[in-house]
């Protein structure tokens, strides 16, 4: 089973299994402040669940490229939709602050606590 490490956490799922049921069936949100409400629930419309990924993970699609392809994104950001991104093997994942996640920020969010939601952290990132 391939390991998903996010925040300080490491959260084992099924080999092809998107990204942000992982993070989400883990208690912990792709998505900063209000766009963990404020979001297209996964048709990777809206780019608000971006990250960072290293590792083995499936190929970029054409409706994940073109959101990517969209200001505030960048291709050279090197992010990935959280929503459109299977996990196929072990991997690192990073979010950056801000609405976007992009990674315009100075660096990724910090680990969350157990027990922590980690949204007062997101939240004060989305302001």
């Amino acid at each position: 089973m391939p390991t998903v490490t996010f925040r300080g956490r490491e959260i084992e799922c099924k080999e092809g299994e998107t990204l942000r049921n992982v993070l989400k069936r883990a208690g912990l949100s792709p998505h900063n402040g209000k766009t963990k409400t404020f979001n297209c629930k996964g048709f990777a419309s809206c780019g608000t669940c971006a990250v960072a990924v290293d590792g083995e993970v499936s190929d970029v699609g054409i409706r994940e490229k073109g959101r990517l392809l969209t200001p505030p994104h960048h291709p050279n950001y090197d992010l990935r939709l959280s929503c459109q991104t299977k996990v196929l093997g072990d991997i690192e994942v990073e979010k950056y602050p801000g609405y976007w996640g992009t990674k315009i920020a100075e660096g990724p969010l910090p680990p969350v606590d157990e027990g922590d939601d980690d949204s007062e952290t997101s939240e004060a990132a989305a302001d």
